[in-house]
């Protein structure tokens, strides 16, 4: 989606992604000023604004990570701007602190954070729920279902903001990130009324004293806004009856499919929960005292549920409440199927047949791979020819963490962004084992830097390999401190990696790591020195380089020599490009990307003859 997002006028309907419909509603909530660390599910979001960004009413900009992000949207908002923050659900634990301050401190112009979950771990370590920053934080809380509701509560999201100048959370899920569905557009606003910021250390500047009064406030407006989210009109009842249903996000969606399905629209109460934060309730209870029994649907943990049980204890309320405990699960995503088996084992209805699968099970499995030609094959490769079995491998967040599969093997343990320099250093102290750590050039500028300074500070004893190229690949290439090129063209202000590093106290060495005897000799080197040691092994992306016309020339795709020895050459790369015809080995020239790393690797395998077909 191009400049329409910008241009559609009100009333027009376009087919948007949710994460597009979020773009479309914050412009509509008159933003001046986004923010955010790409994650899936959530980049689609940034990479809109950043596509719409030249001429356009806004500022945009890639943070160097999720705490960065926050911290220079809050000083926007501060400055009396409408802001807009995006991350995914775990790039929120990295911006907890000054989340937690900022709804004390306030945000005057409007400020929504963006939290995109990830229930069953698409692409994801962990699958936290975020519902419970919103408790946490002291943050209003939506949670649209619908890219059509993607677009009106980020609108809605960041005019209460504005309105009440307090952060709002708006929780969306990878289901609802990537919903394709028809959105109908509202009026795109004049720049919003100034809000010029006025000194005011009482309120801005969180000294203890200063501090608990900023909280009482805090906590009188969350009490203040409940009559706010009983009248939401994202908080939606329907049907009739004695037995209730109450969901939230997209288990909303999975609960009407099946009450439709079975017959059951109308037939028993819903309450579909919109604005979840502060808990409406005032109608959840009015909900509850019409219903004999209720169950609570809502992916994850069983927030609401808890919730809806103190209430109904609180006010004598005689209901019986079910929800994870009895029929649904604490983890994973939620689906027709589990959602079905839920409704009918309530109801005391027949348990429902076991449904066909769209996507059989017997399908050929593909197993997540290094693309052809990626330069971080060519570094796993050469690590292990080093250091094998004997080395731990500390691992990171990125396209390399695929490096944990076979052949390489060089993944041994994994936390977080920027976590594999820290949590090396500790285990090396620790065990007295030669470490190798493994991290990105985007992640490394994420969080890694703190980890190197530490580790010169302490003289760990590791060998950290930055796999720099050139772009943050793993969510979509987008541009981070150090890249030379965007899609807009030259980086103007790139941060030059190898000057950082010896800034922290180390000389690193930089490599080609396609070029094996290069890489070789240097691994060799480090691998018999002590101390905090780093290897820069440099190479663009191909499919980056190729994006934004920077790909170098290279011998297309041809191979010879003796099929066996080639099998020996494949087993050790895994390349992708790698197949069998007919029993004999050749190159896929489709896939290919003519690296040529493995004739380097096998006499057998050479230049000059056309590819096998």
């Amino acid at each position: 989606m191009g400049k329409e997002l910008l241009s559609a006028a009100a009333g027009e309907t376009l087919l948007l992604l949710g994460n597009e419909a979020i773009a479309r509603g914050a412009l509509e909530g008159g933003v001046r000023f986004v923010t955010c660390y790409p994650g899936t599910p959530s980049s689609e979001v940034p990479d809109t604004f950043f596509r719409l960004s030249q001429g356009a009413p806004y500022y945009f900009e890639y943070s160097v990570n999720e705490k960065v992000a926050l911290e220079v949207g809050g000083g926007a908002a501060l400055a009396g701007l409408p802001t807009l923050v995006t991350m995914k659900h775990v790039g929120v634990n990295v911006a907890a602190d000054p989340l937690m301050t900022l709804a004390y401190v306030s945000a005057p112009g409007g400020l929504v954070l963006l939290s995109a979950d990830d229930p069953g771990c698409h692409s994801s370590q962990n699958e936290q729920d975020n519902r419970i920053y919103a408790r946490l934080g002291g943050l209003p809380c939506f949670e649209p279902a619908t890219a059509q509701e993607c677009k009106d509560m980020a609108r809605d999201a960041l005019l209460l903001s504005r309105r009440i100048e307090n952060p709002v959370l708006l929780r969306t899920t990878t289901r609802v990130n990537h919903v394709r569905g028809p959105v109908t557009v509202g009026e795109m606003p004049t720049t919003p009324a100034e809000k010029p910021f006025a000194k005011d250390p009482a309120r801005f500047v969180p000294l203890p004293a200063s501090a608990r009064v900023m909280h009482a406030r805090l906590l009188a407006l969350l009490d203040g806004l409940r009559a706010e989210a009983d009248a939401s009109p994202y908080n939606i009842e329907s049907g009739a009856g004695d037995t209730g249903f109450i969901a939230s996000g997209v288990s909303r969606n999975y609960l009407a499919d099946v009450l439709e399905e079975d017959g059951l629209t109308g037939t028993v109460r819903v309450l579909e929960l919109g604005m979840t934060y502060p808990l409406p309730e005032n109608r959840i209870a009015d909900f509850l005292g019409s219903c004999q029994k209720v169950l609570i649907v809502e992916e994850l943990e069983p927030v609401l549920e808890t919730e809806i049980r103190a209430l109904a204890q609180a006010r004598g309320i005689a209901v019986e409440i079910c929800g994870k405990s009895e029929h649904l699960p604490r983890r994973g995503e939620f689906s027709t199927a589990n959602v079905r088996q839920a409704v009918r084992t309530f109801l005391g209805r027949p348990a429902a047949t076991v449904e066909t699968l769209a996507v059989p099970n017997d399908l050929p499995r593909r197993p997540p791979n290094l693309c052809a030609g990626c330069p971080h094959r060519a570094a796993y490769y050469a690590v292990r020819e080093v250091y094998g079995d004997t080395a731990v491998y500390s691992s990171d967040i990125g396209c390399y963490t695929l490096g944990f599969l076979p052949p390489f093997r060089a993944a041994d343990f994994l936390l977080c962004m920027g976590s594999s320099i820290s949590t090396g250093a500790g285990f090396a102290r620790a065990s007295g084992k030669p470490v190798v750590a493994f991290i990105g050039d985007s992640t490394f500028f994420h969080s890694g830097i703190t980890g190197l300074i530490d580790a010169v500070a302490y003289n760990h004893d590791i060998l950290i390999v930055i796999l720099d190229n050139r772009t943050t690949a793993m969510t979509g290439h987008q541009p981070n401190p150090g890249v030379d090129t965007t899609i807009f063209g030259d980086n103007p202000n790139p941060v030059d990696l190898m000057a950082l590093i010896r800034a922290c106290g180390v000389e690193p060495v930089k490599v080609n790591p396609l070029n094996h005897k290069a890489t070789l000799a240097a691994l060799t080197d480090l691998s018999q020195k002590h101390g905090p040691r780093v290897l820069v092994a440099e190479y663009p992306c191909p499919i980056h380089a190729r994006r934004v016309g920077q790909a170098k020339k290279t011998l297309p795709a041809r191979v010879a020599g003796d099929p066996a020895a080639c099998l020996t050459v494949r087993d050790n790369l895994a390349c992708p490009a790698f197949a069998m015809v007919d029993g004999v080995f050749s190159i896929n020239a489709e896939q290919c990307d003519g690296c040529m790393f493995c004739v380097q690797l096998s006499p057998d395998l050479k230049p000059g003859k056309k590819e096998a077909k």
